[in-house]
């Protein structure tokens, strides 16, 4: 069993997990986060350490300039050198923990380390944010410049291969990120569950929701709670207790806390907001099926267990998604004049992966990449898993891991 310490910060942490620095002209296990915090620069903190049964997890904050830091995650194994590096990218709201370092023993971070890699997650600046902090200025290309200044300093640091590997939001951010990155040592691009430009009718939908965040923008709305943090602690406190929110088959009545967690989870697409249609079904595949009252109602989750989302969103910071990422739904709109992501100029290999019933069977960027002279380019989709179960999933190992990687 893992035994896990979380410890001051400060030089002596690192001294502590077993990886002071060693000799400068080679990256071992004992140098590797020594060499990183010295890239990162004069202004990173070590923000704590966590040890695991042959890892350890040091996570440093970055504020490079602004007045909310980067948070990033490095992952070492403490047995063996790195070959490379994986990025992770969350999604929107999302950090690192939430996103990939959850549940703690069985999860996409340790994957990777387990492949071979130095795991870097970048977790951006709204997660640790006030809602006053966020501006009109943090869409899509204020995303890929500080995650550009974090892969650069580590590039500098080990000169080793990487990967970026984002999920949902993040995943857009690595394809947008890529294209900017002319740099050899860039191998991979891994998009899990995201969506490039529609075509047709949805394409029209997005432009409806590109507008609608431009306008919130107009309005000096620059931050959007999803709920998440206060709906998982209702339910988890007190899962029979009554919502505010009216069941579809009975306005009369209310969801109880735990039935509305689950059926914001399995029917997301059905909820009012502005970009909730994006997914065929929803976050967590399952089923919901109303009864006589809201006591009655049933509902199961089919891959990713309750407590591990509920896990998850309690790692989370603000939740916030800054209002200017409507970048990308400039970008589902194929609307370049807005954002452009230069698909043609994505030159490492691409695997995309999306989900059946989160953002579903929509190739088309793959497509824009391939067109653009790249052959690397694999598009597939998982059948019966919805946005968040690749990564949360009991079996997401078996069935959506290995699809990552060559």
């Amino acid at each position: 069993m893992d035994r896990r310490t979380v410890l001051a910060a400060g030089a002596a942490t690192l001294a502590t997990a077993g990886l002071s620095a060693g000799h400068p002209a080679h990256a071992g296990p004992g140098d590797v986060l020594p060499r990183i915090r010295r890239a990162l620069g004069p202004t990173a903190r070590e923000a704590g350490v966590e040890r695991g049964d042959g890892w350890v997890r040091v996570r440093f904050t970055v504020p490079d300039g602004g007045a909310v830091p980067v948070g990033v995650d490095v992952l070492a194994d403490t047995g063996r050198a790195p070959r490379g590096v994986a990025y992770l990218l969350p999604g929107s709201g999302m950090n690192f923990a939430g996103n990939f370092f959850t549940p703690r023993e069985r999860n996409l971070a340790h994957h990777f380390r387990r492949r071979g890699d130095l795991v870097v997650g970048v977790t951006p600046r709204e997660d640790p944010a006030a809602a006053q902090d966020i501006t009109s200025a943090w869409g899509l290309a204020a995303h890929r410049r500080d995650l550009r200044r974090v892969v650069g300093a580590v590039d500098a640091a080990l000169g080793l291969p990487y990967r970026l590997v984002g999920h949902s939001s993040g995943a857009g951010l690595a394809l947008d990120a890529a294209a900017h990155d002319t740099s050899p040592r860039l191998r991979q691009v891994v998009a899990i569950d995201t969506t490039g430009p529609y075509e047709g009718e949805l394409a029209m939908r997005a432009a409806q929701a590109r507008d609608a965040f431009q306008a919130q923008i107009d309005a000096g709305v620059y931050a959007t709670d999803p709920g998440y943090k206060a709906l998982f602690a209702r339910a988890t406190a007190d899962p029979g207790g009554p919502s505010d929110v009216p069941r579809p088959v009975d306005p009369a009545t209310r969801f109880t806390h735990a039935g509305l967690a689950h059926f914001a989870l399995i029917r997301t697409g059905t909820l009012p907001g502005t970009a909730n249609w994006i997914y065929h079904q929803g976050h967590s595949a399952g089923t919901y099926t109303f009864g006589a009252t809201p006591a009655g109602d049933r509902f199961t989750l089919a891959h990713s267990p309750f407590a591990v989302w509920a896990e998850a969103v309690s790692a989370l910071g603000s939740g916030l998604i800054p209002t200017a990422l409507r970048d990308l739904a400039a970008v589902w709109a194929g609307d370049e004049a807005t954002y452009r992501i230069a698909w043609n100029r994505i030159r490492a290999e691409v695997t995309w992966v999306n989900m059946e019933l989160g953002r579903g069977d929509h190739p088309r960027g793959a497509e824009l990449i391939r067109a653009g002279g790249n052959p690397k380019v694999s598009f597939r989709v998982v059948a019966g898993h919805g946005h968040g179960d690749p990564v949360f999933s009991t079996t997401a190992d078996r069935d959506v891991w290995p699809l990552l990687t060559p």
